[in-house]
């Protein structure tokens, strides 16, 4: 399974989870946190993300990391990454699509 696998699973099993507790109450889920509490806490991810893979990366120059580490904070830096550009690309495809709208 790749990265990009592993993160739509992740989120299908996250929207999975709230589906089927509306389903099991028969009502509303527990409020959901704002967008932009949710925005931020995946930016702020990834941005932890990547900080830790440059921090594992600059121990590797010195020696002080091995290839395994370096290789799985790579990865999960692209990860990190790949998902804070799918998330801005939906924010401008929103943007758009409500800019066209007609007044």
């Amino acid at each position: 399974m790749t990265i990009q696998q592993a993160g739509i699973q992740q989120a299908l099993g996250a929207y999975r989870s709230a589906t089927a507790a509306t389903e099991k109450n028969g009502t509303e889920a527990a409020p959901a946190p704002s967008f932009q509490a949710l925005l931020k806490n995946e930016i702020g991810e990834g941005v932890t993300a990547l900080r830790h893979s440059e921090e594992t990366s600059l121990k590797a120059l010195v020696g002080q990391a091995d290839v395994q580490a370096l290789v799985e904070a790579i990865s999960a830096a692209e990860l990190s990454l790949q998902k804070v550009t799918a998330i801005r690309d939906r924010v401008l495809t929103a943007y758009q699509e409500i800019i066209r709208m007609p007044v």
